[in-house]
């Protein structure tokens, strides 16, 4: 983001797990979702979106994004083959925008383009090139098959994010509450981030407000898969993402013993030591150090 960025923009936090919906065409919620506590919030122009207020939605995101925040602020706009995505872009990039959110993504070429006209209008108006991010949205068969390709796309693209509601209609699948179904998507995701170069990828969201239990395992099904964070579509889900994604005061506690041991260890020539039972050998040490610079992140 530029050096001048109005008030309202923010740098970066030190953490991104939670990116909490809004609709862009309700004043009132949007207003209220930037104090929700969210790392990242993304204003939505597609589905969230009524078609009669997809046009007028545009200013309205764009006077949000201007005012105070704490948080990341992106914009979700219409896919690349619709009759609005052009001029949601057109509307919504500015000094004022952390990011943009592009659904549906099922060809590298659809990056190709939305990278590309961003850049112009970065230019035109006096924006870095490159300094808006672009998250897409894997939410269809092609567009899992064609992930590596995507991922490989060259684009600013950080990371990657699953939309499980759309992926699981159109391969006719039942979502269930376990969300075993889903196993196969998540670890393309996050392999093919992890091949590819890319930040850890962003979970699906969890639609059943009314029950608490399954959003909790859906958050815990996330962070062993290796998601950095989640998409989320109420603010009561914010507090027990940003938590879940982190490492508890537990595994922080663990993670320093067993670093202390192994530096111990090694000083007197061993490289494979037991704590607590448990073998530790280089991996392990390796694996307890993320935990450390992942909590410092928070």
């Amino acid at each position: 983001m530029s050096e001048d960025i109005p008030a309202g923009a923010s740098k970066p936090p030190r953490a991104i797990r939670s990116f909490l919906f809004a609709p862009a065409n309700h004043p009132r919620r949007v207003e209220k979702v930037f104090v929700a506590g969210a790392d990242a919030v993304i204003l939505d122009l597609e589905d969230a979106c009524a078609v009669a207020d997809k046009v007028a939605s545009r200013a309205t995101a764009v006077a949000a994004l201007k005012a105070p925040r704490e948080c990341l602020g992106y914009v979700r706009i219409n896919a690349a083959d619709t009759e609005w995505c052009l001029r949601d872009l057109d509307a919504v990039l500015g000094p004022w925008l952390d990011g943009i959110v592009l659904p549906k993504v099922e060809r590298p070429e659809e990056l190709f383009m939305i990278n590309w006209l961003m850049a112009e209008f970065e230019r035109e108006r006096g924006l870095p090139v490159g300094g808006i991010d672009l998250m897409p949205i894997i939410e269809t068969g092609k567009g899992l098959n064609a992930l590596d390709a995507i991922i490989a796309s060259g684009t600013r693209m950080r990371r990657v994010s699953f939309g499980a509601g759309d992926f699981t209609r159109d391969m006719g699948m039942k979502w269930s509450a376990d969300e075993a179904e889903l196993a196969h998507a998540r670890a393309r995701l996050v392999l093919a981030s992890r091949v590819g170069g890319l930040e850890a990828p962003i979970d699906t969201v969890h639609i059943d407000l009314a029950d608490a239990d399954g959003f909790a395992r859906s958050v815990e099904t996330g962070v062993k898969f290796g998601f950095q964070g989640k998409l989320l579509i109420h603010p009561q889900q914010v507090e027990q993402t940003n938590i879940g994604f982190m490492p508890s005061e537990k595994e922080v506690s663990r993670a320093a013993k067993i670093i202390a041991a192994f530096d111990a260890a090694e000083e007197g020539g061993s490289a494979s030591i037991q704590v607590d039972g448990y073998f530790i050998d280089y991996p392990i040490v390796e694996k307890a150090r993320a935990v450390l610079a992942l909590a410092q992140r928070d």
